[in-house]
């Protein structure tokens, strides 16, 4: 078979035995160049045959394989002039969680190029450092002025609420905001002052838990500049459930919860009115650090880039109706260091400058299939592994470093509910995704300088369809999912096309969000299906690292599945009792699986025990996580109704 062939069905030679030689030291582009020659020496010469590895090798270590090698690889036979060696074979994941070869039908106007910089791994670097170091400062302010560890996941909700309205110009700090104060931040800390109220299972921790409540109100006030009245009332009440802990030994865990709660209504307008102004500086002093951050990252990036083309493209002269398509930045990229690979049984393992990223071959075999068929600047694959460092750090640094920190941010809807969605509701697009975790390969993702070349359409809430039917599990974020149901009431209200959006949002009940209110009371509502709890699953946000038998979990909240069409949208994807059976249907946990028993989110109450207070700031991504096992006799359609006046007269 001619090795053209060969390179075209795998441009990055993973499938390659590394060739003997001299040639260890090439990079990507100069090995395909020496590839091209030897193909030009004649049609019957023998160098066809030999098929060099793209992959580099560390300088330092000259001569060393790229990836380790099997212990039987010696004994394969020097191929020999009369047997030509046969073209290795695609790599094949075990277990596929995509379908790349579903075509989209969402339609758009046609669009101008971004004028987003160019990704490059040495601003990718620092742009992790300095996300790093800013994380680290919210850390110390939290415990140098509130004596607390920062709420967990707070920082990476305070990205996302921030992105929600910045405008400017760095894919991930947000520099150019109002208010600078987050309101996203601001009351995830507050509900954490005086202490963090943990939820609890046992009599023993609910009496712990009030004291150390009660304690910490008393000392807090006593510190603070406060009135008073305020010292009055706060010290009064501390004092009081002392003295009852210390005479009352037979209380149950009700008892203890009911007088927490009253501790909290009687002490906290108080303490939250004394902590008010130190957790606005926190909220201000990091949205500053921030901006900082971002001016300095973008004037490296624009000396970096040298003489980058920064004028503005013309609209297209037509605004057309076309299919959607990738991103298209309107700066060129320059020439990209590199980036060395190797293999650690089958994870692929990326380095550059010391830093190693890592993803699963699988998922590195998926990535190479978006780029061919989104990246038109790099046909040579030149790039490829440059931009995937790129790309796997920018989200490294989004998650978080703590372990299973973040991964929320990325959960998936099972495999199964995706094909049932394309079967029967003609889904093909994902409204939030990234390269990693998307289904599809149309999707809209957070980062467009960078998922752009693995064929993101750019981030949702600037992406603009006339028609389609679309899946959209936001993050669960409340700022980001209250602007995305304004935004696809604009569309729907814009288009005379079939336009079709099916949500999946937290069933929050207490209190209930915003955004699930707006959607329950939309008039181009069509249908709601709600799933308990425990009886569904999401497919990890770490999907592209974490082992197969981690890959699902089951939901610990209910979820609320919403179909917002408009007329056209409707006639053509109705959520018929059929369509919407097969749909439940595959929502119920596998039989053939297991769901993940270890939570990666914070530590969940069994079903039936009372909360230590509900309050927003446990909903959180990771509270989605269950430790719960894989019990399947407990399954059932859930519940549904047909129209929004029913559902608000059952509330």
């Amino acid at each position: 078979m001619d090795v053209s062939i060969c390179l075209q069905s795998d441009p990055l030679g993973l499938n390659a035995a590394p060739a003997e030689g001299g040639d260890g030291n090439l990079g990507n582009g100069q090995r395909k160049r020496r590839s091209s020659e030897e193909q030009g020496a004649g049609p019957n010469s023998f160098k066809r045959t030999k098929v060099e590895p793209t992959t580099p090798i560390s300088p330092s270590t000259p001569g060393v394989k790229p990836w380790s090698s099997a212990p039987d690889e010696k004994q394969v036979p020097t191929t020999t002039p009369t047997t030509p060696s046969p073209a290795p074979a695609p790599y094949r994941p075990a277990v596929i969680y995509w379908d790349l070869d579903v075509q989209t039908n969402a339609v758009i106007r046609e669009r101008s190029a971004a004028n987003h910089l160019p990704s490059h791994p040495e601003i990718e670097l620092q742009r992790a450092q300095l996300v790093t170091k800013l994380r680290q400062h919210y850390h110390e302010l939290c415990h140098q002025r509130e004596g607390i560890d920062p709420p967990r996941e707070s920082f990476n909700r305070w990205l996302l609420e921030r992105k929600v309205i910045d405008k400017g110009l760095d894919p991930l700090l947000p520099s150019e905001c109002e208010p600078a104060v987050s309101p996203s931040m601001f009351r995830e800390v507050m509900n954490d002052i005086p202490i963090r109220l943990s939820r609890i299972k046992y009599k023993e921790e609910a009496r712990k838990l009030l004291f150390k409540y009660a304690e910490a109100a008393k000392r807090m006030i006593d510190s603070r500049n406060a009135s008073p009245e305020s010292r009055k009332v706060v010290k009064w009440n501390a004092e009081d459930t002392m003295n009852w802990l210390r005479r009352d030994h037979s209380a149950s865990k009700e008892d203890y919860m009911d007088r927490l709660e009253h501790l909290r209504q009687q002490c906290g307008p108080h303490v939250t009115a004394v902590a008010k102004d130190s957790v606005e500086g926190i909220c201000s002093k990091i949205y500053q650090l921030s901006a900082e951050y971002s001016r300095r990252l973008r004037q490296t990036h624009l000396s970096l880039l040298q003489d980058p083309s920064t004028e503005t493209c013309a609209s297209p002269p037509q605004s057309r109706l076309v299919y959607c398509y990738p991103v298209r930045l309107a700066i060129p990229t320059p020439a990209l260091p590199r980036v060395e690979l190797h293999f650690e049984n089958d994870v692929a393992c990326l380095r550059f400058k010391g830093e190693m990223v890592k993803v699963n071959r699988g998922h590195f075999s998926k990535l190479e299939l978006l780029y061919r068929y989104s990246c038109i600047d790099d046909p040579r694959f030149e790039k490829f592994l440059a931009r995937v460092w790129c790309l796997l750090k920018r989200y490294q640094a989004m998650f978080g470093s703590g372990a299973n920190e973040g991964f929320g941010l990325q959960g998936a809807l099972p495999v199964t509910v995706f094909e049932a969605l394309n079967r029967q509701f003609g889904v093909t697009f994902e409204c939030f995704a990234s390269p990693l975790n998307c289904y599809f390969k149309q999707f809209c993702s957070a980062f467009p300088d960078i998922d752009g070349f693995f064929g993101s359409r750019g981030p949702f809430l600037s992406f603009s369809p006339v028609s389609g039917s679309f899946e959209a599990n936001p993050p669960f974020c409340e700022e980001l999912m209250d602007a995305m149901v304004t935004h696809f009431e604009e569309l729907l209200d814009q288009s005379s096309e079939p336009l079709s959006f099916i949500v999946f949002v937290p069933e929050w009940r207490d209190p209930v969000t915003p955004a699930l209110t707006r959607m329950e009371a939309s008039r181009f509502l069509r249908h709601q299906l709600n799933i308990p709890a425990y009886e569904h699953e999401y497919r990890s946000g770490s999907q592209h690292i974490c082992k197969r038998d981690e890959m699902y979990y089951r939901a610990v909240h209910g979820t609320a599945m919403l179909f917002l069409q408009n007329d056209a949208g409707f006639v053509k994807w109705a959520p018929t009792p059929e369509r919407l059976a097969e749909l439940t249907t595959a929502y119920r946990p596998s039989l053939s699986r297991t769901s993940s028993l270890s939570s990666p989110g914070p530590a969940q109450s069994a079903a039936g025990d009372r909360d230590s207070t509900p309050k927003a700031s446990d909903r959180t991504p990771s509270g989605m996580m269950s430790p719960g096992g894989h019990d399947n006799n407990n399954n059932n359609n859930g519940s549904s109704s047909s129209s929004p006046q029913d559902k608000l007269t059952a509330m």
